[in-house]
């Protein structure tokens, strides 16, 4: 029987118990077992609760095996030290969260990995970038904080066309909103921390992808040694359970907010691929199912950014996102503030620009939240 996606996340990778017949999964905390009937070990990814969790999300973006990590970061370390060595190259682009930025800036000049920053969107000058040595270009979409969209299949095209392989952070989107292995991704990877665990409270990462590659970042993984606990395995199975629900419920705010704030002539510009004046809406309107509850904005040298988030009452200052609570930070404070200021400039990075993470909250609340703010801020 062929299930929708809201079922997958109710159903798919439960443990059954058998013992007590409770309705959930059991918690297996074990971090020993007996040898001689399994090689069952918290490090080796193989747990009851693991491997459960692992179904569940592999169900969730259509592929045959996924693995978990304890962060989005070490997901993504993780994942690109299992396929590179040194003397290769991996292309990156330009605008990606600030954690993998400084990962790859810090680490790989250390292993003598060589690196390229471009617009993979100029399809040209991406093509004129692979190197016989490249082995993965790396991507998100939409991105972190600009809400750039990158054309999946298109990218997945030319990455099978030279041998090299696609790894897309898909965390923006979440499982719900876009399911990049259908457009010909190799791998995918989430920090687990944002909309799959959804509350604020879990630290997770995962990726999911052909068995052939997870079972090679499995064998990294065992030496690297960061995976979870199986209590936030658990709490992470059970927050999947209300995914469906809480995205499209922060789709639906985040495309009202957009609108409303667009219309406002407080805000400079609005990033949110829903609004038909983002440059790559039709892109988006083509790979995504709904489009997500984050966008960022710019309010106007007549706003005082700091003050006007100091201002809000329901929507909270902090550094994360996806939470079913709405939440602002400054990204050149958070997650930027370690990219060198010139390359934040360029990226379009500004001091003004806020990035919005839309909760569940009553959409009437969040409006007024916003309009107070920025009335009672203009200098």
């Amino acid at each position: 029987m062929s299930k929708k996606i809201g079922t997958k996340c109710v159903h798919s990778g439960n443990i059954v118990d058998d013992k007590f017949h409770g309705s959930i999964s059991p918690i297996y905390p074990a971090t020993t077992y007996d040898y001689r009937k399994t090689d069952t070990y918290p490090r080796y990814f193989n747990t009851p609760n693991q491997l459960a969790l692992s179904r569940k999300i592999s169900d969730l973006e259509s592929a045959e095996d996924s693995i978990l990590f304890g962060s989005g970061l070490g997901a993504v370390s993780s994942t690109m030290f299992s396929f590179l060595k040194s003397g290769d190259h991996v292309i990156l682009h330009d605008s990606i969260y600030g954690g993998t930025i400084n990962l790859v800036n810090t680490e790989f000049k250390k292993f003598n990995i060589d690196f390229s920053y471009i617009d993979i969107n100029d399809v040209d000058l991406l093509k004129s970038t692979i190197k016989k040595n490249t082995r993965i270009i790396y991507f998100e979409t939409p991105t972190n904080p600009l809400l750039q969209i990158v054309d999946i299949s298109l990218i997945s095209s030319l990455a099978k066309e030279n041998n090299i392989i696609s790894i897309i952070d898909n965390t923006f989107a979440s499982p719900i909103n876009q399911n990049p292995i259908n457009f010909g991704i190799d791998l995918v990877i989430h920090s687990a921390t944002k909309y799959l665990g959804g509350h604020s409270d879990i630290l997770a990462g995962s990726v999911s992808g052909a068995k052939e590659h997870i079972d090679k970042i499995k064998k990294s993984g065992i030496n690297y040694g960061a995976n979870l606990s199986d209590y936030t395995v658990w709490l992470l199975e059970r927050s999947i359970k209300t995914l469906s629900v809480r995205v499209n419920a922060q789709n639906q705010n985040a495309l009202d907010l957009a609108k409303f704030l667009d219309e406002n002539s407080l805000i400079k510009k609005v990033f949110y691929p829903g609004l038909v004046n983002h440059l790559s809406h039709e892109i988006a309107s083509k790979q995504m199912k709904g489009f997500g509850g984050m966008m960022s904005f710019e309010v106007t040298d007549k706003i005082n950014s700091e003050d006007f988030v100091s201002d809000l009452k329901i929507i909270s200052p902090t550094m994360s996102l996806a939470g079913v609570e709405s939440s602002i930070t400054s990204p050149s404070k958070t997650s930027h503030k370690k990219v060198d200021p010139q390359i934040r400039k360029k990226l379009g990075i500004s001091d003004n620009l806020l990035r919005f993470s839309v909760g569940i909250e009553d959409i009437e609340d969040l409006m007024l939240d916003l309009d107070k703010s920025l009335k009672n801020n203009v200098r």
